[in-house]
């Protein structure tokens, strides 16, 4: 499924993958990063249906 660009425009970007685990980890909620086929650059999402979340290291 294709990001709309304007979701795109709205969601910080990480321009590398190693930024945007960091900011998953500290953020107080489930979240997975994946790159955006708009711009090229890392996204954080909530949406979590029907893809695996790794488990977050003790």
């Amino acid at each position: 499924m294709r990001t709309r660009l304007s979701i795109c425009r709205r969601k910080a970007g990480y321009a590398a993958e190693a930024e945007a685990i960091a900011a998953m980890t500290a953020a107080t909620m489930t979240l997975r990063h994946y790159r955006c086929d708009r711009c090229g650059q890392y996204h954080l999402t909530s949406r979590t249906k029907g893809k695996r979340v790794p488990r977050p290291a003790d």
